[in-house]
């Protein structure tokens, strides 16, 4: 029993050590990100190309992914509210619901399974490969050279990607509108309008940007913490994942909290 006891102790001082290492890591890389001399030229061509790989080169598969799931999750909604017999909430719920809930989380786990897998990776082989150390001997910072570009492109990138799924979910919601209801698109726009907020919405980017940070944040620091050995490779891509979705759910739960409030 003693044992068990001590076991569970000693798990809770390692996930204590490793979220207080998290946010440390967290407010280094806040504070150089608001110094305008971290930006210099090769750090702005570095986050150029982060961003195009990102946000623009999965523009097309995200825009047919936003409207393949964006109709699913209108059209079992609708469904859910004609059934209910609750039409006069619909522009709560579409505003509410997808727009400022599933719109930041979807894209956040999208960009989460495409992008900090991959960032995770590279960081990992970058610190098995010396190539660290060959920076650092250089002068070169690899906080504002490699870290910040990443971690400002996933700001950007899921706040910008997200804005786009609200898009497609606010425009396939006037078609199901239409044949649901038989909703002109002046009533519809009316009535989302009625139902936005603009501190929700307001939360819906800072939640976003939120997830885009940790997203790339935690697999950064992730394989950073790699060892020499090639094989620490993929431990620290698994660790890395899982602590992002670990992260993300504690964002979901703050931003409801938020809103409750």
């Amino acid at each position: 029993m003693a044992s068990v006891v001590e076991n569970i102790g000693q798990v809770g001082i390692d996930m204590g050590r490793a979220f207080h290492d998290t946010l440390s890591f967290a407010g280094r890389i806040v504070m150089r990100m608001f110094d305008i001399r971290t930006y210099n030229s090769a750090t702005r061509v570095v986050l150029l190309n982060q961003i195009y790989f990102t946000a623009v080169q999965t523009l097309p598969l995200f825009f047919v992914g936003s409207i393949l799931f964006g109709s699913l999750l209108i059209g079992v909604v609708f469904k859910i509210i004609m059934d209910l017999g609750l039409a006069n909430y619909l522009g709560k719920v579409l505003v509410g619901l997808l727009v400022i809930e599933l719109a930041p989380l979807i894209t956040a786990l999208l960009i989460a399974l495409r992008s900090g897998s991959a960032i995770n990776a590279e960081i990992a082989v970058m610190k098995v490969n010396r190539e660290m150390r060959t920076l650092e001997a250089f002068n070169i910072n690899v906080i504002d050279y490699l870290f910040i570009p990443r971690i400002v492109n996933g700001i950007v990138s899921v706040a910008l990607l997200s804005s786009l799924f609200s898009i497609v979910v606010v425009v396939s919601g006037l078609l199901f509108a239409n044949i649901f209801f038989g909703m002109s698109a002046a009533v519809y726009a009316g009535t989302l309008l009625d139902s936005a907020n603009s501190g929700d919405l307001i939360l819906s980017i800072v939640k976003a940007a939120t997830f885009g940070f940790f997203i790339t944040m935690i697999p950064i620091r992730s394989g950073f913490a790699a060892t020499d050995e090639l094989t620490s490779v993929p431990i620290t891509v698994l660790r890395g994942m899982v602590k992002v979705f670990i992260a993300i759910l504690i964002i979901e739960v703050l931003s409801l909290l938020i809103r409750m409030i």
